[in-house]
């Protein structure tokens, strides 16, 4: 389905290497509950088996609730679960590369974002053919360990104005801020913590989704 990307955009992170597929099946839900524009499976420990394992009874989860499942790091897992987007690091399969596999694919379909850290290499994923990019880290954040320095809100702004494709604010983003981070221009925020740590994760997802929904857009 079409990645239409505006205010919370949900990650799944989960942690180390072993994989409860019922207990990550139900985290999803909570998170699918706020009606994210989007649900990213992200597994930095896990093995290409679990992920495609997740991976399949996600896309179900998705399908049925209307929501694009992205696949963090791996476009291979990606096209073997028929994800709706993959979205890359800066020092995982490059730009050039990914486009090409997905032509070689005919995933025609399959949307590609990049992680970018300032306006230099935003504007190159654009120029390169990227369909979004993630502007990270926006606030210091605990949830990457190599997230580097935070790029601020001037960043952002300077990014969202340069940029025709959408653009993800990623890192550090909360209930708190969400506002400030919509108002500097960011189409939507992914969130892990501040979403994961709340007492009620639906409701914080929501809570991130009416913080876009509140600003106006030219």
């Amino acid at each position: 389905m079409p990645l239409v990307l505006q205010g919370y955009y949900a990650i799944l992170d989960v942690k180390g290497s072993s994989l409860d597929l019922s207990a990550a099946m139900a985290h999803a839900s909570e998170l699918l509950a706020a009606e994210p524009c989007c649900l990213q499976l992200r597994g930095k420990e896990l093995s290409p088996a679990h992920l495609c394992q997740l991976g399949h009874g996600l896309r179900s989860l998705c399908r049925d609730r209307r929501i694009p499942l992205c696949i963090n790091d791996r476009m291979d897992v990606a096209l073997a679960v028929r994800a709706d987007a993959v979205h890359l690091g800066q020092k995982d399969l490059p730009l050039a590369d990914a486009l090409r596999v997905r032509k070689a694919a005919r995933a025609f379909r399959l949307a590609i974002g990049i992680s970018t850290h300032d306006l230099a290499e935003s504007k190159a994923a654009e120029a390169g053919g990227a369909d979004y990019v993630g502007l990270a880290p926006i606030f210091p954040t605990r949830s990457k360990a190599d997230a580097g320095a935070a790029s601020g809100l001037a960043m952002l702004a300077r990014v969202s104005r340069a940029l025709r494709i959408p653009v993800v604010a990623i890192g550090g983003v909360t209930v708190d801020n969400a506002a400030a981070v919509a108002a500097a221009g960011a189409t939507a925020a992914a969130v892990i913590a501040g979403v994961d740590e709340a007492a009620d994760r639906t409701q914080a997802g929501r809570r991130i989704a009416a913080a876009f929904a509140s600003i106006s857009r030219p």
